[in-house]
C-alpha cells in the first residue's frame, strides 16, 4: 500500500511541475530561467518514476490518472523545446521508436488482424466465385498468370526508376492508412481490409495457375518489411481514431492532439522500412535468383527487423511518453 506520507511528499513536486507548466503555457518557455528548465526536466523524470510506482499499487489508480495527464503536458513542453540534430534522429530510432512500437503493439496487431481477415475473405471469394477473382484482378493480370509469367518481369529492365516509383507508391499507401485515422478509423480499417483482400485474391490466382513459388519468392524479400510498415501505419491511424473516440479524462481536442503526436512518431519508423523495401522490390525481388536465396534473404532481413523491435531499448525508463488512460 502507498502511504499517505509518500503521497503528500510527492504531491509537492507534482504541484511544482504543474506550476512551471502553467507558466510556460501562459508566458512561453522563454519566461523560464535555465534553472527552472532544468528543474522541469528533473521533476518530469521523477514524476515518471512516481507514475510507475502508482501503477503497481491498486490504491494509487486515481492518482496515476491525473499524474499521467500531467506527464503528457510536460512531455510536449520539454521535447518541443529540444533543438534538432543528427544525433537526435539516431537516438529516436535507436531508443525511442522501439518503445513507441511496443507500446502501440495492440493497435498494430489490430491492423494486422484486419489485413488477415481481408486476406481470408479474398481467398474464399476467389475459390468459391472465380468470376470475382477475374473481375478484381482484371484480364491483363489474369492473362499473365495463365501464361505462367510474373507481371513484375518488366521491373528488371528499369530497376532504378522502378525502385523510386515503388517507394513512392508504398509511402502513399502507408500515409493514407495513417491519415484516414481522422475518419474515426473507418478509412484505416478499409485500407487494411482492402490490401488484405488484394493479397488473398492474388495468392489464390497464382496458386490455381501454378505460380505460388514465383509469387511468394517475389513478395518475401521486400514484403517482410513492406507489410509490417503497412500494419504500423494502420496502427498509427487507429491511434488517431482512439484519441478521437475515447478521450478519457481529456477534452476531445487535447486527446486528439496527443494521440496524433504519438501516431506521427509511430509513422516515422515506417520511412526507413519502406526505403529498404523499395530497394529490395526494385532490384532484388524480381531478379532471376533462385527462390531459396530470396526466402533466405527475407529470413535474414526479418530477423534483423524483429530483433530490433523486440530487444532494442529494453530496460531503463520503459514509457518515456505516458499513455493516456
Amino acid at each position: 500500500m502507498i502511504s499517505t506520507y509518500w503521497l503528500e511528499k510527492r504531491q509537492k513536486h507534482w504541484n511544482r511541475l504543474e506550476r512551471l507548466l502553467d507558466q510556460a503555457r501562459q508566458q512561453g518557455l522563454k519566461s523560464l530561467t535555465r534553472l527552472e528548465l532544468q528543474e522541469m526536466g528533473l521533476l518530469y523524470r521523477q514524476a515518471a518514476a512516481d507514475l510507475s510506482t502508482l501503477r503497481e499499487d491498486p490504491s494509487g489508480r486515481s492518482y496515476s490518472r491525473s499524474l499521467n495527464l500531467l506527464l503528457a503536458r510536460a512531455h510536449n513542453n520539454i521535447y518541443s523545446a529540444q533543438k534538432s540534430s543528427p544525433w537526435n534522429i539516431v537516438q529516436f530510432y535507436r531508443d525511442t521508436y522501439p518503445r513507441i512500437f511496443r507500446r502501440n503493439m495492440a493497435l498494430i496487431n489490430t491492423a494486422f488482424l484486419l489485413f488477415v481477415a481481408g486476406g481470408i475473405a479474398g481467398a474464399l471469394l476467389s475459390i468459391t466465385n472465380p468470376s470475382f477473382m477475374h473481375t478484381f484482378l482484371g484480364p491483363r493480370m489474369m492473362d499473365t498468370i495463365d501464361h505462367h509469367k510474373m507481371w513484375t518481369d518488366s521491373v528488371v529492365g528499369v530497376k532504378p526508376l522502378a525502385s523510386s516509383a515503388i517507394m513512392t507508391n508504398n509511402l502513399s499507401v502507408t500515409f493514407f492508412a495513417f491519415a484516414f485515422g481522422i475518419t474515426a478509423g473507418v478509412g484505416t480499417v478499409y485500407m487494411m481490409v482492402f490490401n488484405g483482400v488484394m493479397i488473398g485474391v492474388i495468392g489464390v490466382a497464382c496458386w490455381l495457375g501454378g505460380m505460388s513459388i514465383p509469387l511468394w519468392s517475389f513478395v518475401a524479400p521486400h514484403g517482410i518489411l513492406e507489410l509490417p510498415a503497412i500494419f504500423v501505419a494502420g496502427g498509427a491511424g487507429l491511434r488517431i481514431a482512439q484519441g478521437m473516440l475515447f478521450p478519457g479524462w481529456l477534452p476531445r481536442g487535447q486527446s486528439l492532439s496527443l494521440a496524433g503526436g504519438e501516431a506521427v512518431r509511430l509513422l516515422l519508423g515506417c520511412i526507413p522500412m519502406l526505403i529498404v523495401a523499395g530497394i529490395l522490390e526494385g532490384f532484388f525481388s524480381p531478379s532471376p535468383y533462385p527462390p531459396a536465396l530470396k526466402f533466405a534473404v527475407a529470413a535474414i532481413v526479418g530477423s534483423i527487423f524483429f530483433s530490433y523491435i523486440v530487444f532494442c531499448a529494453r530496460g531503463g525508463q520503459k514509457d518515456e511518453v505516458p499513455v493516456l488512460p
